[in-house]
């Protein structure tokens, strides 16, 4: 009966916390995607990240998302362990030096797959040891942003898997239907990758059940969702959510503009319940 009393508790608490949070106010933050800190010194990637850090501290943010893909460890081989560890050291190192709160998303090349982690883990045990839970919530000044793990494994297919679809669904039962919610996830929900470079509709490199998660949101103030993974700007509207693909802090993977999209990051304006943004090319030069 004490364990039973202890669990209405939190969850009376959760709503309540959920419920009571202050108006909404004018803020900024900065996402930051797909940067691919690497161990090729040629790339100088941890240069690049450090200037768009420096341009999103003067651009007055309150905190960054980083969208994904934040270290290249998806490749390392399980002898090469230390490469891995030493890249993400390397990554939290900045993070932490920044004077800004992250939070951050996990892509699929941050995840690591030789530390005997159980296979529901889908290689997220190195990211988790540095940077906590790989899908999480946090409110800001009346906002509720939600961090999702676009690349875990159904079938094959990236996927959002039960536990977490579990997990969202309890969290948006608690969540008020006015609530401003921002969503950000690596792999999209939505993508025009493969029409405009190859002339083809695909659903590669959308996650796979995008459309039940998605459906999740019905009822709810879902105002923007952000994503990564395709190194391309793109803008996508739909049912009012507005959809947007931040492009990559290392465009072509340290090798210049991709398809036309440059190296940059998102910057996004709240104004009360109201949001505004700009993909900010935040000056790296390619040493050619």
């Amino acid at each position: 009966m004490k364990s039973m009393k202890n669990i209405l508790f939190v969850a009376i608490t959760s709503l309540c916390v959920w419920r009571t949070a202050g108006a909404q106010q004018k803020f900024s933050f900065a996402f930051l995607t797909d940067i691919h800190i690497n161990m090729n010194p040629e790339s100088r990637s941890m240069e690049g990240l450090k200037l768009a850090v420096r341009s999103a501290e003067k651009a007055g943010v309150d905190f960054i998302i980083s969208g994904g893909d934040n270290v290249d460890v998806d490749g390392i081989k399980e002898n090469r362990r230390a490469d891995a560890i030493k890249l993400y050291e390397s990554y939290k190192q900045v993070t932490e030096a920044s004077g800004l709160k992250w939070y951050l998303t996990i892509g699929n090349h941050d995840r690591f797959w030789h530390d005997g982690q159980p296979a529901t883990a889908y290689g997220a045990g190195l990211f988790s040891s540095y940077f906590g839970d790989t899908y999480y919530a946090f409110k800001h000044k009346g906002w509720l942003f939600i961090v999702l793990n676009s690349v875990q494994v159904c079938d094959g297919r990236y996927c959002i898997d039960e536990a977490q679809r579990k997990w969202l669904s309890d969290l948006l039962a608690v969540t008020p239907p006015d609530q401003p919610i921002i969503v950000s996830a690596h792999v999209p929900f939505l993508s025009l990758y493969y029409p405009v470079l190859e002339g083809r509709y695909t659903d590669a490199d959308t996650f796979g059940n995008q459309k039940e998660v998605f459906d999740m949101f019905a009822g709810h103030n879902l105002k923007l969702v952000l994503q990564g993974h395709q190194h391309l700007y793109e803008e996508i509207k739909v049912k009012g959510v507005q959809f947007i693909t931040g492009g990559a802090v290392s465009a072509n993977w340290w090798n210049g503009a991709f398809h036309g999209t440059e190296e940059g990051y998102l910057k996004v304006d709240i104004n009360d319940d109201d949001f505004s943004w700009q993909y900010i090319d935040y000056g790296w030069e390619v040493k050619r």
